[in-house]
């Protein structure tokens, strides 16, 4: 079976991770017994790698089953580019592991949303994107927040050309 570029790259990258791990496999001796039967320690080495790429092999296909990822020329090469879906992934997966800050004045921002009907898909993706700021609902268009996200918020509604349907305010106490 014929690889696509792609993979090629992606696996002939691996590989080079994979002989660098082999480097300093000497180091890695745990037990008395890989150290005196090491054939037996490089076959055990030997499949876990092999497993370790077929992984690999399925998360690259799914990236870009799922279009978080292209095949693109870049300068009479073929490279692997970020689709815009897989930056919003990206994105999310960075907001959720960020630590937020709670702001030093201790106030509140409050975003108050009437986004019309026919721009229904902009209301569910700016609620879900609040959800990943940790703002919180108190109602369908009304959403509070205590940490530090002004301009990740102020982003999010140029981006998505949201902003005139968007009031933000800061409010200096909140009772949920």
């Amino acid at each position: 079976m014929k690889l696509l570029i792609t993979d090629k790259f992606l696996l002939n990258l691996y590989s080079y991770t994979e002989k660098l791990d082999k480097t300093f496999d000497i180091f890695a001796y745990k037990t008395i017994q890989e150290a005196y039967c090491p054939s037996l320690y490089d076959l055990k080495k030997q499949y876990e790698r092999e497993k370790n790429k077929q992984i690999f092999s399925q998360l690259i296909y799914r990236l870009k089953k799922n279009g978080y990822i292209k095949i693109t020329n870049l300068k009479n090469n073929k490279g692997v580019v970020l689709t815009q879906k897989g930056a919003e992934k990206v994105l999310r997966a960075k907001l959720k592991t960020e630590k937020k800050r709670k702001r030093a004045d201790k106030k509140w921002q409050m975003i108050i949303f009437d986004i019309p009907e026919e721009k229904r898909y902009l209301r569910d993706l700016l609620r879900e994107k609040l959800r990943a700021l940790e703002y919180q609902m108190l109602q369908q268009s009304i959403w509070v927040c205590p940490y530090d996200v002004q301009k990740e918020t102020e982003i999010l509604l140029r981006e998505h050309s949201i902003d005139p349907y968007v009031k933000i305010f800061l409010i200096e106490e909140i009772e949920l």
